[in-house]
């Protein structure tokens, strides 16, 4: 019984030190505006729900409401910063890649 609680030990320390390795080496993903979003939300509900509620309860109703609001407004966040890029990178292919021919004053894209 020792022997078995032994190999044990020591196969599941081997499993462990590799999985916490490889997620070490893994590469680190920035957070999300929604995550943001959601976790200011959720503080600050919870925060105000407990002043408000005295009590946990309202603290929890409080962060679940802030947290889902929190979402909403950085999933807004996030959908405004990739249409303000696109509308650059637009105007940047525009800009670099039409001619105006002037003779006839008429633009067109040039192909490479």
């Amino acid at each position: 019984m020792k022997k078995l609680f032994f190999c044990f030990s020591i196969i599941s320390a081997m499993m462990f030190t590799a999985l916490s390795t490889q997620s070490m080496a893994q590469e680190h993903r920035k957070m999300s505006s929604q995550a943001k979003g959601a976790i200011i939300g959720g503080a600050g509900g919870a925060v105000a729900g407990g002043l408000i509620g005295h009590g946990v309860k309202g603290a929890l109703i409080g962060g679940a409401i802030g947290a889902g609001g929190g979402y909403i407004i950085g999933n807004e966040h996030r959908r405004h910063v990739e249409k303000v890029r696109r509308a650059q990178r637009r105007a940047y292919y525009r800009r670099h890649h039409t001619v105006t021919h002037p003779s006839h004053n008429v633009t067109v894209i040039r192909k490479h």
